[in-house]
């Protein structure tokens, strides 16, 4: 399967100074971002949980995909480009191949995700943790609220 970075190639590019913000909480969403160049600081409610870095990552599919505002702040680490796919569920509807590795991205996140969950059950088994655990396992079964993709015209 191609690179997110070679089946974006033709897209425009952002150039992001140390600091700046590619996107931030509780805006509406509607691009997508493929990381050319730099390292990315995830930040969700004032927590940092996660770093991208890896070129050809995606940022901001959750909030085109589920049709909600941004869930997370995204901000360079030091200057980064991305790739921006404006109008993403457009683009996604004509390119196939693309939207396949947003779906594989997406299914291995939820992998690693509920594999990391069962492992702390397995730790904590019995513990006050366990209710908090319960509630995500629950999280990971629910249908989205509200969430609805996104329709363009």
């Amino acid at each position: 399967m191609s690179s997110l970075l070679a089946l974006t190639m033709s897209l425009p590019v952002r150039a992001l100074a140390a600091g700046e913000a590619l996107i931030q909480s509780g805006e509406a969403g509607g691009e997508m971002y493929v990381l050319e160049t730099g390292r990315l600081s995830v930040e969700r409610e004032g927590v940092e949980i996660a770093t991208i870095e890896e070129p050809g990552a995606l940022v901001g599919e959750m909030s085109v995909l589920l049709g909600i505002d941004h869930s997370a702040t995204v901000r360079a680490i030091g200057p980064a480009r991305v790739r921006v796919v404006e109008n993403a569920l457009a683009f996604l509807e004509r390119t196939p191949l693309v939207a396949l590795h947003v779906a594989t991205l997406a299914c291995a996140r939820l992998d690693a995700t509920s594999a990391l969950l069962a492992e702390l059950k397995k730790e904590h088994g019995g513990k006050t943790e366990q209710g908090m655990l319960a509630r995500i396992f629950g999280a990971l079964n629910a249908p989205p609220r509200g969430a609805v993709a996104r329709t363009h015209e």
